[in-house]
Protein backbone atom coordinates (compact mmCIF):
# COMPACT_ATOMS: atom_id res chain seq x y z
CA UNK A 1 0.00 0.00 0.00
CA UNK A 2 2.84 2.36 0.86
CA UNK A 3 4.42 1.76 -2.53
CA UNK A 4 1.05 2.37 -4.22
CA UNK A 5 0.58 5.74 -2.42
CA UNK A 6 4.09 6.86 -3.36
CA UNK A 7 3.47 5.88 -7.02
CA UNK A 8 0.10 7.70 -7.04
CA UNK A 9 1.65 10.93 -5.68
CA UNK A 10 4.49 10.73 -8.22
CA UNK A 11 1.96 10.24 -11.03
CA UNK A 12 -0.10 13.29 -9.91
CA UNK A 13 3.02 15.43 -9.69
CA UNK A 14 4.19 14.33 -13.13
CA UNK A 15 0.71 14.92 -14.60
CA UNK A 16 0.71 18.48 -13.30
CA UNK A 17 4.11 19.17 -14.81
CA UNK A 18 3.04 17.59 -18.09
CA UNK A 19 -0.08 19.79 -18.24
CA UNK A 20 2.11 22.83 -17.59
CA UNK A 21 4.43 21.75 -20.39
CA UNK A 22 1.49 21.21 -22.76
CA UNK A 23 0.17 24.67 -21.93
CA UNK A 24 3.55 26.27 -22.60
CA UNK A 25 3.90 24.30 -25.84
CA UNK A 26 0.48 25.46 -27.06
CA UNK A 27 1.39 29.04 -26.32
CA UNK A 28 4.57 28.60 -28.30
CA UNK A 29 2.75 27.13 -31.30
CA UNK A 30 0.15 29.93 -31.17
CA UNK A 31 2.96 32.46 -31.14
CA UNK A 32 4.67 30.85 -34.11
CA UNK A 33 1.45 30.63 -36.13
CA UNK A 34 0.62 34.24 -35.30
CA UNK A 35 4.04 35.32 -36.52
CA UNK A 36 3.70 33.44 -39.81
CA UNK A 37 0.22 34.77 -40.54
CA UNK A 38 1.42 38.34 -40.11
CA UNK A 39 4.29 37.75 -42.51
CA UNK A 40 7.12 37.79 -39.98
CA UNK A 41 10.08 35.43 -40.13
CA UNK A 42 10.36 34.11 -36.59
CA UNK A 43 14.02 33.25 -37.04
CA UNK A 44 14.82 36.83 -37.87
CA UNK A 45 13.55 38.36 -34.62
CA UNK A 46 14.48 38.39 -30.98
CA UNK A 47 11.41 37.44 -29.03
CA UNK A 48 11.50 37.46 -25.26
CA UNK A 49 8.25 35.52 -24.95
CA UNK A 50 9.68 32.74 -27.08
CA UNK A 51 12.75 32.68 -24.88
CA UNK A 52 10.59 32.41 -21.75
CA UNK A 53 8.58 29.55 -23.22
CA UNK A 54 11.73 27.72 -24.21
CA UNK A 55 13.14 28.30 -20.76
CA UNK A 56 9.98 26.81 -19.18
CA UNK A 57 10.20 23.78 -21.44
CA UNK A 58 13.85 23.29 -20.58
CA UNK A 59 13.00 23.51 -16.85
CA UNK A 60 10.33 20.88 -17.26
CA UNK A 61 12.79 18.55 -18.97
CA UNK A 62 15.27 18.98 -16.18
CA UNK A 63 12.55 18.36 -13.57
CA UNK A 64 11.06 15.35 -15.25
CA UNK A 65 14.47 13.92 -16.15
CA UNK A 66 13.18 12.82 -19.55
CA UNK A 67 14.68 13.01 -23.06
CA UNK A 68 12.25 13.89 -25.84
CA UNK A 69 14.56 12.73 -28.63
CA UNK A 70 15.36 14.90 -31.64
CA UNK A 71 12.09 16.83 -31.83
CA UNK A 72 13.53 19.83 -30.03
CA UNK A 73 12.82 23.55 -30.14
CA UNK A 74 15.92 25.40 -31.18
CA UNK A 75 16.62 29.12 -31.17
CA UNK A 76 18.68 30.85 -33.83
CA UNK A 77 22.31 31.25 -32.71
CA UNK A 78 23.15 34.73 -31.47
CA UNK A 79 25.66 35.32 -34.27
CA UNK A 80 23.06 34.60 -36.94
CA UNK A 81 20.94 37.42 -38.40
CA UNK A 82 22.48 39.85 -35.93
CA UNK A 83 21.16 42.85 -37.87
CA UNK A 84 17.67 41.47 -38.43
CA UNK A 85 14.53 42.94 -36.95
CA UNK A 86 10.90 43.55 -37.91
CA UNK A 87 10.04 46.97 -39.26
CA UNK A 88 7.12 48.68 -40.90
CA UNK A 89 7.42 49.66 -44.54
CA UNK A 90 7.30 53.43 -44.94
CA UNK A 91 7.89 53.68 -48.69
CA UNK A 92 5.03 54.41 -51.03
CA UNK A 93 4.38 51.02 -52.61
CA UNK A 94 1.85 48.26 -52.82
CA UNK A 95 3.34 46.81 -49.64
CA UNK A 96 2.78 49.91 -47.51
CA UNK A 97 1.53 49.10 -44.04
CA UNK A 98 2.81 45.51 -44.00
CA UNK A 99 5.27 44.26 -41.42
CA UNK A 100 8.53 42.95 -42.86
CA UNK A 101 11.31 40.99 -41.26
CA UNK A 102 14.43 42.85 -42.29
CA UNK A 103 18.13 42.16 -42.65
CA UNK A 104 19.32 45.64 -41.76
CA UNK A 105 22.07 47.63 -43.43
CA UNK A 106 25.66 46.96 -42.48
CA UNK A 107 27.21 49.17 -39.80
CA UNK A 108 30.56 51.00 -39.84
CA UNK A 109 33.37 48.54 -39.29
CA UNK A 110 31.44 45.62 -40.77
CA UNK A 111 32.16 44.11 -44.16
CA UNK A 112 30.05 45.49 -47.02
CA UNK A 113 27.20 43.25 -48.16
CA UNK A 114 26.60 42.12 -51.74
CA UNK A 115 23.11 40.88 -52.58
CA UNK A 116 22.98 38.59 -55.63
CA UNK A 117 19.64 37.82 -57.28
CA UNK A 118 19.78 34.51 -59.13
CA UNK A 119 21.76 31.26 -59.36
CA UNK A 120 22.40 31.01 -63.09
CA UNK A 121 25.65 31.06 -65.03
CA UNK A 122 26.42 34.72 -64.36
CA UNK A 123 25.47 34.70 -60.68
CA UNK A 124 27.34 31.49 -59.86
CA UNK A 125 30.50 32.55 -61.69
CA UNK A 126 30.38 35.78 -59.68
CA UNK A 127 29.74 33.95 -56.40
CA UNK A 128 32.48 31.42 -57.06
CA UNK A 129 35.22 34.04 -57.35
CA UNK A 130 34.13 36.86 -55.04
CA UNK A 131 36.50 37.44 -52.11
CA UNK A 132 34.45 36.69 -48.97
CA UNK A 133 37.21 38.17 -46.82
CA UNK A 134 36.23 41.53 -48.27
CA UNK A 135 32.44 41.07 -48.57
CA UNK A 136 29.49 39.39 -46.92
CA UNK A 137 27.35 37.73 -49.58
CA UNK A 138 23.59 37.15 -49.64
CA UNK A 139 22.19 35.09 -52.50
CA UNK A 140 18.43 35.22 -53.14
CA UNK A 141 16.86 32.81 -55.62
CA UNK A 142 13.93 30.37 -55.83
CA UNK A 143 16.44 27.76 -57.02
CA UNK A 144 19.19 26.58 -54.66
CA UNK A 145 21.46 25.19 -57.38
CA UNK A 146 23.05 26.01 -60.70
CA UNK A 147 21.95 24.02 -63.77
CA UNK A 148 24.44 23.08 -66.49
CA UNK A 149 21.89 23.80 -69.22
CA UNK A 150 23.82 22.47 -72.27
CA UNK A 151 23.50 18.92 -70.92
CA UNK A 152 19.85 19.04 -69.87
CA UNK A 153 18.76 17.37 -73.11
CA UNK A 154 20.87 14.33 -72.20
CA UNK A 155 19.05 13.88 -68.89
CA UNK A 156 15.65 13.67 -70.61
CA UNK A 157 16.47 10.32 -72.22
CA UNK A 158 18.65 8.80 -69.49
CA UNK A 159 22.10 9.50 -70.98
CA UNK A 160 22.97 11.51 -67.86
CA UNK A 161 21.56 11.55 -64.36
CA UNK A 162 19.99 14.74 -63.07
CA UNK A 163 22.53 15.19 -60.28
CA UNK A 164 25.28 15.35 -62.93
CA UNK A 165 24.01 18.68 -64.29
CA UNK A 166 23.17 20.48 -61.02
CA UNK A 167 25.52 22.00 -58.45
CA UNK A 168 24.30 23.35 -55.05
CA UNK A 169 25.00 27.05 -54.71
CA UNK A 170 26.40 26.64 -51.18
CA UNK A 171 29.07 24.35 -52.61
CA UNK A 172 29.92 26.84 -55.34
CA UNK A 173 30.39 29.48 -52.62
CA UNK A 174 30.91 27.80 -49.25
CA UNK A 175 30.64 31.10 -47.38
CA UNK A 176 26.87 30.94 -47.89
CA UNK A 177 26.82 27.88 -45.63
CA UNK A 178 29.63 28.70 -43.21
CA UNK A 179 30.17 32.44 -42.72
CA UNK A 180 28.03 33.99 -39.96
CA UNK A 181 26.83 36.96 -42.07
CA UNK A 182 26.51 35.33 -45.49
CA UNK A 183 23.28 33.57 -46.40
CA UNK A 184 21.32 31.87 -49.11
CA UNK A 185 17.57 32.68 -49.04
CA UNK A 186 15.06 30.51 -50.89
CA UNK A 187 12.92 33.36 -52.15
CA UNK A 188 11.98 35.48 -55.14
CA UNK A 189 12.68 39.19 -55.38
CA UNK A 190 9.48 41.17 -55.88
CA UNK A 191 10.83 44.72 -55.90
CA UNK A 192 13.81 47.00 -55.36
CA UNK A 193 14.03 50.28 -53.45
CA UNK A 194 17.15 51.83 -54.97
CA UNK A 195 16.92 54.93 -52.75
CA UNK A 196 17.03 52.94 -49.49
CA UNK A 197 19.27 50.21 -50.93
CA UNK A 198 16.82 47.40 -50.14
CA UNK A 199 15.27 44.49 -52.00
CA UNK A 200 11.80 43.11 -51.24
CA UNK A 201 11.45 39.33 -51.29
CA UNK A 202 8.83 36.64 -50.94
CA UNK A 203 9.69 33.14 -49.83
CA UNK A 204 9.47 30.31 -52.34
CA UNK A 205 8.41 26.76 -51.59
CA UNK A 206 5.49 24.37 -51.73
CA UNK A 207 2.06 25.79 -52.52
CA UNK A 208 0.73 24.47 -49.20
CA UNK A 209 3.07 26.77 -47.27
CA UNK A 210 1.89 30.33 -47.06
CA UNK A 211 4.73 32.57 -48.27
CA UNK A 212 5.86 35.51 -46.21
CA UNK A 213 7.77 38.61 -47.15
CA UNK A 214 11.00 40.13 -45.97
CA UNK A 215 13.53 42.67 -47.15
CA UNK A 216 17.31 42.76 -47.28
CA UNK A 217 19.53 45.85 -47.28
CA UNK A 218 22.53 45.89 -49.61
CA UNK A 219 25.70 47.83 -50.24
CA UNK A 220 26.00 46.46 -53.78
CA UNK A 221 23.24 44.73 -55.72
CA UNK A 222 23.89 42.28 -58.55
CA UNK A 223 20.83 41.40 -60.63
CA UNK A 224 21.39 38.11 -62.44
CA UNK A 225 17.87 36.72 -62.41
CA UNK A 226 18.04 35.22 -65.91
CA UNK A 227 15.28 35.12 -68.50
CA UNK A 228 12.12 33.18 -69.34
CA UNK A 229 11.21 31.11 -72.42
CA UNK A 230 9.74 33.13 -75.25
CA UNK A 231 6.19 32.06 -76.11
CA UNK A 232 5.33 35.02 -78.41
CA UNK A 233 1.96 35.16 -76.60
CA UNK A 234 0.80 32.10 -78.52
CA UNK A 235 -2.33 30.66 -76.94
CA UNK A 236 -1.87 27.36 -75.11
CA UNK A 237 1.94 27.24 -74.99
CA UNK A 238 2.34 27.71 -71.23
CA UNK A 239 -0.50 25.32 -70.47
CA UNK A 240 0.44 22.40 -72.73
CA UNK A 241 4.11 22.66 -73.80
CA UNK A 242 7.19 21.53 -71.88
CA UNK A 243 10.23 23.78 -71.67
CA UNK A 244 13.87 22.77 -71.19
CA UNK A 245 15.42 25.31 -68.83
CA UNK A 246 15.39 23.60 -65.42
CA UNK A 247 16.01 20.15 -63.97
CA UNK A 248 12.30 19.94 -63.18
CA UNK A 249 11.55 20.51 -66.87
CA UNK A 250 13.85 17.64 -67.87
CA UNK A 251 12.24 15.40 -65.26
CA UNK A 252 8.80 16.25 -66.59
CA UNK A 253 9.85 15.47 -70.18
CA UNK A 254 11.47 12.19 -69.19
CA UNK A 255 8.44 11.09 -67.19
CA UNK A 256 6.01 11.98 -69.98
CA UNK A 257 8.13 10.25 -72.62
CA UNK A 258 8.44 6.98 -70.71
CA UNK A 259 4.79 7.02 -69.64
CA UNK A 260 3.67 7.46 -73.24
CA UNK A 261 5.84 4.54 -74.31
CA UNK A 262 4.41 2.27 -71.62
CA UNK A 263 0.80 3.34 -72.09
CA UNK A 264 0.98 2.79 -75.83
CA UNK A 265 1.60 -0.94 -75.25
CA UNK A 266 -1.69 -1.40 -73.39
CA UNK A 267 -4.35 -3.42 -75.27
CA UNK A 268 -7.34 -1.72 -76.82
CA UNK A 269 -5.59 1.48 -77.95
CA UNK A 270 -6.43 2.42 -81.54
CA UNK A 271 -3.72 3.01 -84.14
CA UNK A 272 -4.47 6.73 -84.44
CA UNK A 273 -4.18 7.32 -80.68
CA UNK A 274 -1.00 5.28 -80.50
CA UNK A 275 0.58 7.37 -83.25
CA UNK A 276 -0.40 10.59 -81.49
CA UNK A 277 0.85 9.42 -78.11
CA UNK A 278 4.28 8.51 -79.52
CA UNK A 279 4.70 11.62 -81.66
CA UNK A 280 7.36 13.92 -80.12
CA UNK A 281 7.26 17.47 -81.48
CA UNK A 282 10.06 19.99 -80.89
CA UNK A 283 9.42 23.69 -81.59
CA UNK A 284 12.54 25.73 -82.33
CA UNK A 285 15.60 24.89 -84.40
CA UNK A 286 18.25 26.45 -82.19
CA UNK A 287 21.00 24.49 -80.41
CA UNK A 288 18.62 23.30 -77.64
CA UNK A 289 15.97 22.04 -80.06
CA UNK A 290 18.51 20.35 -82.34
CA UNK A 291 20.38 18.69 -79.47
CA UNK A 292 17.15 17.41 -77.92
CA UNK A 293 16.01 16.05 -81.30
CA UNK A 294 19.36 14.32 -81.72
CA UNK A 295 19.20 12.79 -78.25
CA UNK A 296 15.65 11.57 -78.96
CA UNK A 297 16.69 9.94 -82.24
CA UNK A 298 19.55 8.19 -80.43
CA UNK A 299 17.16 7.01 -77.75
CA UNK A 300 14.75 5.63 -80.34
CA UNK A 301 17.42 3.75 -82.29
CA UNK A 302 19.34 2.34 -79.34
CA UNK A 303 16.67 1.82 -76.68
CA UNK A 304 13.11 1.98 -77.99
CA UNK A 305 13.69 -0.53 -80.78
CA UNK A 306 15.08 -2.98 -78.22
CA UNK A 307 13.01 -2.37 -75.08
CA UNK A 308 9.70 -1.31 -76.64
CA UNK A 309 9.63 -3.55 -79.70
CA UNK A 310 5.81 -3.64 -79.84
CA UNK A 311 5.55 0.09 -80.54
CA UNK A 312 8.90 0.89 -82.11
CA UNK A 313 7.34 1.64 -85.51
CA UNK A 314 5.02 4.30 -84.07
CA UNK A 315 7.44 6.63 -82.30
CA UNK A 316 8.74 9.57 -84.34
CA UNK A 317 10.25 13.03 -83.91
CA UNK A 318 9.26 16.25 -85.69
CA UNK A 319 11.28 19.46 -85.48
CA UNK A 320 9.38 22.62 -86.46
CA UNK A 321 11.29 25.83 -87.21
CA UNK A 322 10.08 29.07 -88.77
CA UNK A 323 13.32 29.70 -90.69
CA UNK A 324 16.49 27.59 -90.83
CA UNK A 325 17.83 25.40 -88.06
CA UNK A 326 21.02 26.56 -86.32
CA UNK A 327 20.88 29.95 -88.03
CA UNK A 328 23.98 31.20 -86.17
CA UNK A 329 26.20 28.42 -87.57
CA UNK A 330 28.11 28.20 -90.83
CA UNK A 331 26.08 27.31 -93.95
CA UNK A 332 27.98 24.08 -94.44
CA UNK A 333 27.35 23.04 -90.83
CA UNK A 334 23.64 23.78 -91.17
CA UNK A 335 23.44 21.59 -94.24
CA UNK A 336 25.32 18.81 -92.43
CA UNK A 337 22.93 19.02 -89.47
CA UNK A 338 19.87 18.94 -91.73
CA UNK A 339 21.14 15.90 -93.60
CA UNK A 340 22.14 14.05 -90.45
CA UNK A 341 18.87 14.70 -88.57
CA UNK A 342 16.83 13.62 -91.58
CA UNK A 343 18.88 10.43 -91.87
CA UNK A 344 18.33 9.76 -88.15
CA UNK A 345 14.56 9.86 -88.63
CA UNK A 346 13.84 13.43 -87.51
CA UNK A 347 11.23 15.08 -89.69
CA UNK A 348 12.01 18.75 -90.36
CA UNK A 349 9.04 21.06 -90.92
CA UNK A 350 9.17 24.77 -91.71
CA UNK A 351 6.23 26.56 -90.16
CA UNK A 352 4.93 28.97 -87.55
CA UNK A 353 2.79 27.82 -84.63
CA UNK A 354 -0.53 29.65 -84.35
CA UNK A 355 -2.12 27.84 -81.39
CA UNK A 356 -1.39 24.94 -79.06
CA UNK A 357 -4.19 22.58 -78.00
CA UNK A 358 -3.96 19.73 -75.45
CA UNK A 359 -3.38 17.08 -78.13
CA UNK A 360 -2.38 19.00 -81.27
CA UNK A 361 -0.83 22.21 -82.56
CA UNK A 362 -2.23 24.41 -85.32
CA UNK A 363 0.23 26.03 -87.73
CA UNK A 364 -0.25 29.37 -89.46
CA UNK A 365 -1.09 27.65 -92.77
CA UNK A 366 -4.00 25.85 -91.08
CA UNK A 367 -2.38 22.42 -90.87
CA UNK A 368 -2.63 20.43 -87.66
CA UNK A 369 0.04 18.31 -85.98
CA UNK A 370 -1.02 15.83 -83.28
CA UNK A 371 1.48 15.21 -80.49
CA UNK A 372 2.00 13.23 -77.31
CA UNK A 373 5.03 15.24 -76.15
CA UNK A 374 5.62 18.90 -77.05
CA UNK A 375 8.94 20.59 -76.21
CA UNK A 376 9.18 24.35 -76.70
CA UNK A 377 12.65 25.89 -77.26
CA UNK A 378 12.30 29.13 -79.22
CA UNK A 379 14.70 31.29 -77.24
CA UNK A 380 14.36 33.44 -74.12
CA UNK A 381 13.10 36.90 -73.25
CA UNK A 382 12.85 39.18 -70.20
CA UNK A 383 11.04 37.82 -67.17
CA UNK A 384 8.03 39.42 -65.51
CA UNK A 385 10.28 40.55 -62.67
CA UNK A 386 12.60 42.39 -65.06
CA UNK A 387 9.64 43.97 -66.84
CA UNK A 388 8.27 45.24 -63.52
CA UNK A 389 11.48 47.06 -62.53
CA UNK A 390 11.54 50.83 -62.94
CA UNK A 391 15.01 50.75 -64.50
CA UNK A 392 16.24 51.74 -67.98
CA UNK A 393 15.77 49.02 -70.56
CA UNK A 394 17.92 47.97 -73.49
CA UNK A 395 16.49 47.00 -76.89
CA UNK A 396 14.50 43.83 -76.29
CA UNK A 397 13.31 44.81 -72.79
CA UNK A 398 16.37 43.71 -70.80
CA UNK A 399 17.87 45.84 -68.00
CA UNK A 400 20.02 48.55 -69.55
CA UNK A 401 23.69 48.59 -68.53
CA UNK A 402 26.82 50.52 -69.46
CA UNK A 403 30.25 49.16 -70.38
CA UNK A 404 31.03 48.28 -66.74
CA UNK A 405 27.74 46.38 -66.25
CA UNK A 406 26.31 49.19 -64.10
CA UNK A 407 22.71 50.38 -64.25
CA UNK A 408 23.45 54.07 -64.98
CA UNK A 409 20.34 55.68 -63.48
CA UNK A 410 20.91 54.29 -59.95
CA UNK A 411 23.88 53.77 -57.68
CA UNK A 412 25.41 50.46 -56.58
CA UNK A 413 23.19 48.35 -58.88
CA UNK A 414 24.69 46.03 -61.51
CA UNK A 415 23.05 43.61 -63.94
CA UNK A 416 24.50 40.76 -65.95
CA UNK A 417 23.53 37.60 -67.78
CA UNK A 418 20.37 37.04 -69.79
CA UNK A 419 18.45 39.77 -67.91
CA UNK A 420 20.83 42.57 -68.99
CA UNK A 421 21.82 44.25 -72.23
CA UNK A 422 23.80 47.29 -73.34
CA UNK A 423 21.98 50.61 -73.59
CA UNK A 424 21.72 52.24 -76.99
CA UNK A 425 23.83 55.14 -75.74
CA UNK A 426 26.78 52.78 -75.28
CA UNK A 427 26.86 52.08 -79.00
CA UNK A 428 27.35 48.33 -78.57
CA UNK A 429 24.97 45.60 -79.76
CA UNK A 430 22.98 43.70 -77.17
CA UNK A 431 24.89 40.50 -76.40
CA UNK A 432 23.22 37.15 -77.08
CA UNK A 433 21.64 35.20 -74.22
CA UNK A 434 24.39 32.58 -74.06
CA UNK A 435 26.08 30.82 -71.16
CA UNK A 436 29.54 31.95 -72.25
CA UNK A 437 28.41 35.60 -72.24
CA UNK A 438 26.95 35.30 -68.74
CA UNK A 439 29.97 33.48 -67.36
CA UNK A 440 32.41 36.04 -68.69
CA UNK A 441 30.33 38.92 -67.36
CA UNK A 442 30.35 37.27 -63.92
CA UNK A 443 34.13 36.93 -64.01
CA UNK A 444 34.58 40.56 -65.10
CA UNK A 445 32.32 41.88 -62.34
CA UNK A 446 33.86 39.88 -59.50
CA UNK A 447 37.34 41.12 -60.43
CA UNK A 448 36.04 44.70 -60.46
CA UNK A 449 34.29 44.23 -57.08
CA UNK A 450 37.40 42.73 -55.44
CA UNK A 451 39.47 45.64 -56.73
CA UNK A 452 36.92 48.19 -55.49
CA UNK A 453 36.82 46.67 -51.98
CA UNK A 454 40.61 46.75 -51.65
CA UNK A 455 40.53 50.46 -52.48
CA UNK A 456 37.75 51.18 -49.98
CA UNK A 457 34.80 51.32 -52.36
CA UNK A 458 32.81 48.33 -51.16
CA UNK A 459 30.31 50.20 -49.01
CA UNK A 460 27.16 51.79 -50.38
CA UNK A 461 27.68 55.17 -52.12
CA UNK A 462 31.45 54.93 -51.69
CA UNK A 463 32.84 53.80 -55.03
CA UNK A 464 32.17 56.80 -57.27
CA UNK A 465 35.75 58.08 -57.36
CA UNK A 466 37.47 54.71 -57.68
CA UNK A 467 38.74 53.88 -61.20
CA UNK A 468 36.91 50.87 -62.60
CA UNK A 469 39.55 49.79 -65.11
CA UNK A 470 38.93 48.70 -68.66
CA UNK A 471 35.31 48.23 -69.76
CA UNK A 472 33.80 44.83 -70.47
CA UNK A 473 34.51 43.50 -73.96
CA UNK A 474 32.98 40.27 -75.16
CA UNK A 475 34.81 38.11 -77.67
CA UNK A 476 32.86 35.21 -79.10
CA UNK A 477 34.84 31.97 -78.93
CA UNK A 478 32.47 29.98 -81.12
CA UNK A 479 29.47 27.67 -80.89
CA UNK A 480 29.00 23.91 -80.58
CA UNK A 481 25.99 21.63 -80.86
CA UNK A 482 25.39 17.89 -80.85
CA UNK A 483 23.20 16.36 -83.54
CA UNK A 484 23.09 12.77 -82.20
CA UNK A 485 24.77 9.44 -83.01
CA UNK A 486 28.24 10.64 -81.91
CA UNK A 487 28.18 13.58 -84.29
CA UNK A 488 28.45 17.27 -83.45
CA UNK A 489 29.12 20.67 -84.99
CA UNK A 490 31.96 22.99 -83.94
CA UNK A 491 31.95 26.55 -85.29
CA UNK A 492 34.88 28.57 -83.93
CA UNK A 493 34.28 31.74 -85.91
CA UNK A 494 33.90 35.06 -84.06
CA UNK A 495 30.92 36.03 -86.24
CA UNK A 496 28.94 34.94 -89.28
CA UNK A 497 31.01 37.17 -91.52
CA UNK A 498 34.33 35.76 -90.30
CA UNK A 499 35.75 33.33 -92.85
CA UNK A 500 39.01 32.63 -91.02
CA UNK A 501 37.57 30.55 -88.19
CA UNK A 502 37.46 26.78 -87.93
CA UNK A 503 34.26 24.91 -88.79
CA UNK A 504 34.04 21.14 -88.58
CA UNK A 505 31.52 18.36 -88.08
CA UNK A 506 31.53 14.65 -87.31
CA UNK A 507 32.91 12.35 -84.65
CA UNK A 508 35.97 14.49 -83.85
CA UNK A 509 33.67 17.45 -83.34
CA UNK A 510 31.53 15.31 -81.02
CA UNK A 511 34.62 14.43 -78.98
CA UNK A 512 35.61 18.12 -78.80
CA UNK A 513 32.06 19.04 -77.78
CA UNK A 514 32.00 16.43 -75.00
CA UNK A 515 35.46 17.38 -73.73
CA UNK A 516 34.70 21.10 -73.73
CA UNK A 517 31.47 20.68 -71.79
CA UNK A 518 33.09 18.27 -69.36
CA UNK A 519 35.69 20.90 -68.42
CA UNK A 520 33.00 23.55 -67.99
CA UNK A 521 31.17 21.64 -65.25
CA UNK A 522 32.00 23.43 -62.01
CA UNK A 523 32.88 20.65 -59.56
CA UNK A 524 35.18 17.69 -59.99
CA UNK A 525 32.48 15.52 -58.45
CA UNK A 526 30.06 16.36 -61.25
CA UNK A 527 32.79 15.93 -63.86
CA UNK A 528 33.26 12.43 -62.54
CA UNK A 529 29.49 11.80 -62.66
CA UNK A 530 29.25 13.00 -66.26
CA UNK A 531 32.25 10.94 -67.41
CA UNK A 532 30.91 7.79 -65.73
CA UNK A 533 27.41 8.36 -67.15
CA UNK A 534 28.72 8.74 -70.68
CA UNK A 535 30.94 5.65 -70.36
CA UNK A 536 28.15 3.45 -68.97
CA UNK A 537 25.73 4.70 -71.63
CA UNK A 538 28.14 3.68 -74.38
CA UNK A 539 28.52 0.18 -72.89
CA UNK A 540 25.17 -0.63 -71.26
CA UNK A 541 22.70 1.85 -72.77
CA UNK A 542 20.59 4.46 -71.02
CA UNK A 543 18.94 4.29 -67.63
CA UNK A 544 15.23 4.41 -68.44
CA UNK A 545 13.83 2.19 -65.71
CA UNK A 546 12.38 5.06 -63.66
CA UNK A 547 9.57 7.41 -64.55
CA UNK A 548 9.93 9.89 -61.70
Amino acid sequence: MTIARIANKAYQRFSGVARSYASERNKLFELQNHSLVNGNAAVLRKNSVLGNNLSSISSFRALAGMNFGRREFRTTPKHQFANAQATKVESKSDCEGEIYATLEATKPGEKPRIVVLGTGWAACRFLKGIDTKLYDVVCISPRNHMVFTPLLASTCVGTLEFRSVAEPVNQIQTALAKDPNSYYFLASCTGIDTDKHEVFCETAGEASQKPYRFRVAYDKLVIASGAEPLTFNIKGVKEHASFLREVSHAQEIRKKLLLNLMLSENPGMCEEEKERLLHCVVIGGGPTGVEFSGELSDFIMRDVWERYAHVKNYIRVTLIEANEILSSFDVGLRQYATKHLTKSGVRLVRGVVKEVLPDKIILSDGSEVAYGLLVWSTGVGPSEFVKSLNLPKSPGGRIGIDEWLRVPSVQDVYALGDCAGFLESVGKPVLPALAQVAEREGKFLLEMFNRMAREGGGKALSGQDIPLGDPFVYKHFGSMASVGRYKALVDLRESKEDSSGISMAGFISWFVWRSAYLTRVISWRNRFYVAVNWATTLVFGRDNTRIS
